[in-house]
């Protein structure tokens, strides 16, 4: 683990080079908000591109910011007029409320239909979650979710699709006086159905293959030859083997709940890390986008070296010399 962490280290400076270029290069510039101001001159726009170092060279910039990061400053977000450290750390929890509301709920019935799909293959019920998979991996984001608010929250069942939260600075957990978990509930299940539809679909395919594959293997043969109960032999020796390919997809898909929730967050008026995101790239903020890219980053390197530990832990074969 420590060795991986380390070779983490290059590897996260070269993504925040890539992202530092690509974010300084793209049209407009940090200065495209106020470029289009018809009462700012030129000698403002030059006197701005003083003050924020704009003119200075590039790979100066960015040893500058690299330096500013160590130390914990992430820099200075002009959309939201404040640190965007402070920015991304009242926005998180949100965030993170629904990214893991969806994972667990993606998790569990996508593993669940998984292995009851391959504990009964070909029959009716294996039909039927296939189908759903493939309708879920082809279903795009924004499309359902635009549907599931004109279906339910518009026309159907009145499902409010976000909600107006008090920032942590105001030590208000949501917009009431006081917090409600119920009121809670019903404002998470939209987005939450939205964003854990995509992964549910994932894992339940690959958990039906996986487990599909073990159990034609001599050793599940061989426990059921023994007079082994099927429970007894599908979960305590065909499971644990079943999961080892599919702890890489849960690996993998974490920060891709991060970046899906960019969409979700958006389109619910979620209040969270992902609109924040989403404001910041219309307004060209380029020290918040640089923020949140790099915490993206960072939680994809983490998630990697997760599934690693995951690894040794259900495989003793598996080592890391």
């Amino acid at each position: 683990m420590v060795r991986r962490t380390l070779q983490a280290i290059p590897l996260l400076i070269l993504i925040s080079v890539i992202l530092f270029v690509i974010l300084n290069n793209a049209p407009g510039g940090p200065l495209a908000p106020y470029l289009q101001n018809p009462h700012i001159t030129p000698a403002d726009i030059a006197r701005l591109k003083h003050n924020l170092g704009l003119d200075q060279p590039l790979p100066v910039r960015y040893l500058k910011w690299l330096w500013m990061v160590l130390h914990g400053d992430l820099g200075y977000s002009t959309s939201n007029s404040q640190p965007v450290m402070q920015a991304i750390l009242e926005r998180m929890p949100a965030t993170l409320e629904l990214t893991i509301t969806s994972f667990v709920v993606s998790v569990a019935i996508g593993l669940a239909a998984g292995i009851f799909s391959a504990v009964r293959p070909y029959s009716f019920a294996d039909y039927f979650i296939t189908t759903f998979a493939f309708f879920g991996q082809s279903m795009p984001v924004f499309w359902f979710a635009l549907m599931l608010q004109l279906g339910l929250a518009v026309h159907g069942i009145p499902l409010p699709g976000g909600y107006q939260i008090q920032l942590p600075s105001a030590g208000l957990s949501n917009g009431s006086d006081t917090f409600n978990l119920g009121d809670r509930i019903v404002h998470l299940i939209l987005p939450t159905m939205v964003l854990a539809l995509l992964n549910l679909a994932l894992y339940s395919r690959f958990m039906r293959s996986s487990l599909l594959e073990v159990t034609k293997t001599d050793y599940m043969r061989t426990a059921a030859a023994k007079g082994l109960d099927g429970r007894t032999i599908l979960f305590k020796h065909g499971l644990k083997n079943a999961l080892i390919p599919v702890v890489t997809i849960l690996a993998l898909s974490l920060p891709g709940l991060v970046a899906g929730a960019i969409v979700t967050e958006t389109i619910f008026a979620w209040p969270g890390a992902g609109r924040m995101f989403f404001t910041a790239l219309q307004q060209s903020d380029i020290a918040l986008m640089m923020g949140y890219l790099l915490l993206v980053a960072v939680f994809v390197v983490f998630s990697n070296l997760l599934a690693d530990v995951v690894y040794a832990w259900l495989d003793p074969r598996v080592k890391y010399d």
